[in-house]
């Protein structure tokens, strides 16, 4: 299972009721944040988040409402005593903007180890089967948005073991893909698992315009969260000279990529109420949602 909680849906400022855009992914006890906006951090606790569990921060790019919170969130998280490593991930050229930032954070008990996507892959957590792909977007600097996958291990089939002698002390060390001796004879994987199991994929695109490669992606993504800075079709030129995505243009790439559902967010702060143009998306793709702080979800293998 992994559990997926918008902890702000605001784009450009927050608003009393709106924290600024940011997501939390939430893996096996291993959370990782997407994007640190002013006031991030009261979100979490808001929303009873553990900021001391966070081991990764996925950076779309690096203007004021998506990366203003750092220093705050960092200094927080050493306070309450952590000595692990966190990784900050960003977009090329984002380094270096970061580590400026963070000078105000002085001293911290552990370690940011901070890297740039200057290819698809980000290997921070390939260990546990969480596959991330970061896909390039069309903005007004260098940003990134993301797809993630859950690897899922095949099933299990314990019959097939107790007819091959493996004691039960060895059953997850099989399921784990590794081979075992057992009265002298080699038990593999593949003689006690069955069937490939369709990963839980889950996509993040914002401040972007559409692009073709958001559409391949994200393709057949079980969740697809997207940036609806405005809601109106009479806004398309609006959201084309300021490189963002109108409802309808966000709800068209669910469509196409064939994703399960799709969740709107990163609302323009003229927009008191993004529910009320629920309408314009959902003529396209019926099973939209307007995003909403706190509102989460956990995700289920199928099979």
């Amino acid at each position: 299972m992994i559990e997926v909680t918008l902890t702000g849906t605001s784009g450009m400022i927050p608003l009393p009721g709106r924290f600024l855009s940011s997501c939390v992914i939430d893996y096996n006890g291993r959370k990782i944040l997407i994007d640190c906006g002013e006031g991030t951090q009261v979100s979490l606790h808001k929303g009873k988040i553990s900021i001391s569990k966070i081991d990764a921060i996925l950076i779309t790019h690096c203007h004021a409402d998506h990366v203003t919170g750092l220093p705050g969130l960092l200094l927080t998280i050493g306070n309450s005593g952590r000595t692990e490593p966190l990784h900050i991930i960003g977009p090329r050229g984002s380094t270096r903007i970061l580590n400026t930032l963070l000078v105000v954070c002085g001293y911290l008990p552990y370690e940011v180890i901070m890297s740039e996507v200057h290819d698809s892959k980000v290997s921070t957590f390939e260990e546990i089967g969480l596959n991330i792909t970061s896909i390039p977007l069309k903005h007004h600097m260098n940003c990134v948005g993301y797809s993630m996958e859950l690897s899922l291990k095949p099933h299990f089939n314990p019959d097939k073991a107790k007819n091959l002698n493996v004691p039960l002390n060895l059953w997850r060390t099989l399921h784990d893909g590794k081979s075992v001796e057992v009265e002298n004879d080699v038990i593999t994987p593949d003689m006690v698992l069955e069937g490939a199991r369709k990963p839980i994929k889950i996509s993040y695109v914002t401040d972007t315009r559409p692009v073709p490669l958001i559409k391949k992606i994200v393709s057949g993504s079980d969740l697809f969260i997207c940036e609806g800075m405005y809601g109106e079709d009479s806004q398309l030129e609006n959201a084309a000279e300021k490189l963002h995505m109108t409802y309808s243009e966000a709800a068209r790439i669910a469509s196409e990529a064939n994703v399960k559902e799709l969740w709107l967010t990163h609302f323009s702060p003229s927009m008191s109420n993004p529910s009320e143009f629920i309408g314009y998306a959902k003529t396209i793709f019926p099973n939209t949602y307007v995003g909403r702080d706190h509102m989460s979800k956990t995700l289920k293998p199928e099979n």
